[in-house]
């Protein structure tokens, strides 16, 4: 018999939110990007709470490995904060796995931890650990625009779902090509392609896929392979095993021969064992291997599984993306350059 997952109490207007830095702070000449952070959650109706580390940012972390952690699961345990939001990303948040107690986190209620990029290390493990549901979606950072493009949106209405509720989100338009932090908001210009493996060029084709969602930034996930703060196969076997997982990732600084490297390590490890299939994001600073690409290691690793897998999908660092709930149980639809997902809370 499958474990449960578990999901926080849906965000609402008027509860605290908690902005800290697990991973890279703030530093003092990119605060005017917190300030309009701050006010836009706050003209929502959200009270915000930030982290005593947050606006630093030394040798790429916010304060010293034993600050952060302390300053996370403080929050983590506190019952009047209702989500933690980080900042953004960064480098190094997996030294925090090893000072978190784990066990007080367990026989502490649920709650949102949302972001992506380094801080999917965070709510990869905490997933895994827990049984929790957590989010990968857009950082506070990208929240702070007076208008949110219909993609970028859809995070609070994911985050505001209740335990046995659904949320259907679709692929966007437009992406953003190129990173620019000049302006808030997105400036999306380049048309949106989802594409299925083995069907390019099949504008007729469509495809579908369901289990439970699991996944993020596979620069920093891949490299709790082997550590005791990745146990996959041991979730998948408890918590998946009828359903299968439907893996999402994305990548950021990776060219196409890594790409391959990682994702045949995480294949060796058993991640995939029980797959349904893959949607994988528009990766952000990549280049191909002389000849070799994107869609080259993709069927390296998955080819023969026989399953579902959907590339240039809207996650992680090319923006805007979905917001995706780990352990959610999802229904993917992918057709004619686009796709849908549809999330249930069960």
């Amino acid at each position: 018999m499958s474990h449960s997952i578990r999901y926080p109490q849906p965000l609402k207007r008027g509860d605290r939110l908690a902005v800290t830095a697990p991973s890279s702070g703030v530093d003092h000449t990119l605060h005017p990007l917190l300030d309009e952070a701050k006010s836009r959650m706050e003209g929502l109706g959200f009270a915000v709470v930030e982290g005593e580390a947050l606006r630093s940012n030394v040798k790429c972390v916010s304060a010293s490995k034993e600050t952060r952690a302390e300053e996370l699961q403080r929050l983590l345990t506190d019952d009047e904060i209702r989500a933690v939001i980080p900042p953004w990303g960064g480098e190094f948040l997996m030294e925090l796995l090893p000072l978190l107690d784990w066990e007080r986190l367990r026989q502490s209620p649920p709650k949102w931890i949302h972001g992506y990029s380094d801080i999917s290390t965070l709510t990869f493990a905490y997933t895994l650990a827990t049984g929790y549901a957590s989010s990968h979606g857009p950082n506070y950072i990208d929240l702070r625009a007076p208008e949110w493009d219909p993609v970028t949106a859809r995070w609070l209405d994911v985050l505001g779902t209740p335990a046995g509720g659904s949320v259907r989100q679709r692929s966007s338009a437009l992406y953003q090509a190129e990173w620019n932090f000049a302006k808030p908001g997105f400036q999306l210009d380049t048309p949106t392609t989802w594409t299925v493996l083995g069907h390019e060029g099949d504008a007729a084709h469509t495809e579908r896929a369901s289990g439970r969602l699991l996944g993020g930034c596979l620069d920093t996930i891949s490299r709790l392979a082997g550590t005791p703060y990745a146990p996959v196969e041991a979730f998948v076997r408890q918590t998946c095993a009828d359903t299968g997982v439907l893996w999402y990732l994305e990548s950021c600084e990776m060219n196409a021969a890594e790409l391959y490297r990682s994702l045949w390590q995480l294949r060796q490890c058993g991640w995939f064992a029980g797959a349904a299939g893959v949607l994988f994001g528009r990766p952000a600073g990549y280049s191909p291997t002389k000849d070799f690409e994107l869609t080259d290691a993709l069927e390296a690793v998955f080819g023969d599984l026989n399953i579902p897998v959907v590339y240039g999908a809207d996650i992680g660092h090319v923006p805007p993306q979905l917001t995706l709930v780990n352990g959610a149980m999802a229904e993917l639809k992918a057709e004619q350059g686009g796709g849908e997902l549809t999330m249930t809370f069960r």
